[in-house]
């Protein structure tokens, strides 16, 4: 069975690389911003499962293969927030996560495909704790220059640069990264397919 992981994050494909499962890489390019904008006052798991469903189902299937959506975003002091983009919303997001704790929120879509059609499908969430380290002005002006903070959830790695600025975390770390095994493991089984076909 093969899988297909409908995201362009290498930090996700390493995940699944690691966990001995090559998946096959197909980006969706939904537009985020608009599907937000078309939810109707959605919980912060509604939302990013929704983005992951949207992601799943807008790109190429083959005629039989497993395809996973997949869709991150930090939950902090009630803002849902994803990747800042620029440099200056970078800043501006570490200035105020410093030192404290978010909730990384990550959410996937399984869809089994049969016949060239979605047979059945999957979806859940999976919250972690993050707790933010303190990094000096120098040491965060440093990390922005190098633009990872700026193309990834809540603005922050654990399996990069950021790590350095993470004190610690609660739950899941594969979530953290962007791809829960355990939760993709757990929807796989409700579609009726076991991980282990997948290595």
């Amino acid at each position: 069975m093969r899988l297909i992981l409908a995201s362009q994050s290498p930090a996700r494909l390493s995940v699944l690389r690691s966990a001995g499962v090559e998946p096959v890489v197909r980006v969706s390019g939904v537009d985020e911003d608009a599907l937000v904008a078309s939810l109707e006052d959605p919980t912060p798991e509604e939302t990013v499962v929704a983005l992951s469903a949207a992601k799943a189902e807008a790109i190429e299937h083959d005629d039989e293969c497993v395809v996973i959506g997949c869709d991150s975003m930090l939950l902090f002091e009630g803002e849902l927030v994803g990747k800042p983009g620029t440099p200056e919303v970078a800043r501006e997001r570490w200035h105020r996560i410093a030192g404290k704790s978010g909730v990384l929120i990550t959410g996937h879509t399984v869809l089994k495909v049969s016949g060239g059609k979605v047979a059945d499908r999957a979806s859940g969430a999976e919250s972690t704790t993050v707790r933010f380290g303190t990094p000096s002005e120098e040491e965060l002006e440093a990390y922005i220059a190098t633009g990872e903070p700026l193309h990834v959830a809540g603005g922050f790695t654990i399996d990069g640069l950021g790590g350095w600025f993470i004190d610690g975390i609660e739950g899941d770390h594969t979530s953290v990264i962007g791809i829960s095994l355990p939760l993709t493991r757990r929807l796989l089984g409700q579609v009726g397919v076991s991980v282990s076909t997948l290595w």
